[in-house]
């Protein structure tokens, strides 16, 4: 997903509560470069918008999705979004108590995470981050995630050109720059992609770049302070 130089992101916000839709809706209304096309109270509802958007061809670039939500919750409303609309990303809210849910959901193709305590700016950056094709990766969770993760087979299975493309995922590369910095085609650095994720058992870039951060490849996100 490529988002055309000086267009808004356009973000659909889904939470069961109204303040937190309202709360968010205020803050990125304000950006220039934030679009809010509209809002949902659950999973089911987001479905529904998003099929009658495709119609028009005017789905948004970025679903803001809480995990915890009644009808569909985020862990299932993930899948099916990043299934049905592969083009769309999602970044979920989450919070410490749901982690076995954060692993789901990234497990289902989200595209990054933060913490329902994030800051408005934190927000912004994770929208922005995914509408670029990158994760964003909340510090505490990702280093709560790092410590729980337990990868099957290590990175000792992978080939050097697949630990170099296991450390370029990591650092946010979409497949096309980790074609052009390793002088590789785009094809190629698919399959590279295909085969790291295979090896380790893994089912998305995001846990790619968790393990990479655990077997220290990568340094952990630092807090901003």
């Amino acid at each position: 997903m490529n988002v055309p130089e000086g267009a808004p992101v356009r973000v659909l916000i889904v939470d069961d509560h109204a303040v937190v839709r309202r709360g968010i809706r205020a803050y990125l209304e304000v950006l220039d470069d934030m679009e809010v096309v509209a809002e949902a109270e659950d999973g089911e509802e987001a479905l529904n918008i998003l099929q009658k958007m495709a119609v028009h061809q005017e789905l948004p670039d970025v679903v803001l999705l809480d995990l915890l939500m009644p009808k569909m919750d985020g862990v299932v409303a993930t899948a099916r979004i990043t299934s049905r609309y592969p083009e769309v990303r999602v970044v979920i809210l989450t919070s410490f108590g749901e982690m076995e849910r954060v692993h789901a959901a990234l497990a289902n193709g989200a595209a990054g995470y933060l913490l329902k305590s994030a800051g408005p700016t934190e927000v912004a950056a994770a929208i922005q981050a995914a509408a670029r094709d990158e994760m964003f990766l909340d510090p505490a969770v990702a280093r709560r995630l790092t410590r729980e993760m337990i990868s099957p087979t290590g990175v000792g299975a992978l080939t050097e050109r697949e630990r170099a493309v296991l450390i370029l995922v990591a650092n946010g590369r979409t497949n096309r720059q980790i074609a052009e910095e390793l002088v590789i085609s785009e094809r190629t650095a698919r399959t590279h992609v295909s085969n790291v994720l295979r090896k380790l058992r893994l089912t998305s870039r995001t846990q790619a770049a968790l393990v990479a951060i655990r077997e220290g490849l990568v340094p952990p996100p630092a807090d901003e302070t």
